[in-house]
């Protein structure tokens, strides 16, 4: 009787990386993701933050005009946050949210105010080697809201 074909190897778990965890590129050994400081606006990493009266355990603050540039430095499956206006700007504020990868917009929000729910975003990162993760202000006013990417990770191998 002939061999029984051999049980394929199973793929690897991700490895989850948080955005509130991740170095930049400076200290960073280039073996995960990666936050470019030369690229990179003012990022708040935090533990705790509130959309709508929402908490979320963890996440990333930044400015209403805001681009972070981050070096997957590995395989990545996966972006994946909860997106709106941070509670501290006492529901003031109007933002967009885009995630980009290689130069191209593969998401974009609608616009968020303030008091608006957190919007779920998951983007495909198959092969792509940087994310950029940008917010733009409705008005030269929003460009100091406090915007969140709340639960904000990578998904890799």
């Amino acid at each position: 009787p002939p061999d029984p074909a051999p049980t394929p190897t199973p793929a690897p778990e991700p490895v989850v990386y948080r955005w509130n965890q991740l170095r930049y590129d400076l200290t960073g050994d280039h073996t995960r993701p990666e936050m470019r400081l030369g690229a990179s606006s003012w990022v708040w990493q935090r533990w705790g933050m509130s959309i709508a009266d929402q908490r979320y355990a963890y996440g990333v603050t930044v400015h209403g005009a805001s681009s972070v540039t981050v070096d997957l430095n590995r395989p990545c499956s996966a972006y994946e946050a909860r997106v709106g206006v941070d509670d501290l700007t006492m529901g003031l504020g109007r933002v967009s949210f885009s995630v980009y990868a290689d130069g191209a917009r593969l998401w974009r929000s609608p616009l968020v105010a303030g008091g608006d729910r957190a919007i779920p975003v998951r983007v495909d990162l198959t092969g792509r080697r940087t994310v950029r993760l940008v917010v733009e202000p409705r008005t030269p006013f929003d460009s100091v809201t406090l915007a969140d990417w709340a639960e904000s990770k990578f998904e890799c191998r």
